[in-house]
């Protein structure tokens, strides 16, 4: 779908931080709204979007088991402690 959108878990990415997620998020509003930039008027619901898709990957990516790195979700730190 959005191929810029880079898989932020384990193993492919050990450390996330918030622009990671962030950066992700914008990709997939843009993609699902088809604009790269909204208008004035569309602006606050484009960043109210940005800011919850960011919010549900960060829930994502600290709930997230994942075999075979020896990690679960309590031994790493959440995402929302790896910000840059």
């Amino acid at each position: 779908m959005c191929r810029s959108i880079k898989t932020l878990r384990e193993p492919f990415t050990p450390q996330v931080t918030d622009d990671d997620m962030e950066a992700a998020a914008l990709q997939y509003v843009r993609k699902i709204s088809g604009f790269r930039a909204p208008a004035a008027h569309n602006a606050a619901a484009f960043d109210a979007a940005v800011a919850a898709v960011t919010e549900a990957t960060r829930t994502l990516l600290d709930q997230l088991v994942v075999r075979g790195t020896g990690a679960v979700a309590a031994d790493r730190p959440p995402a929302a402690a790896n910000r840059a």
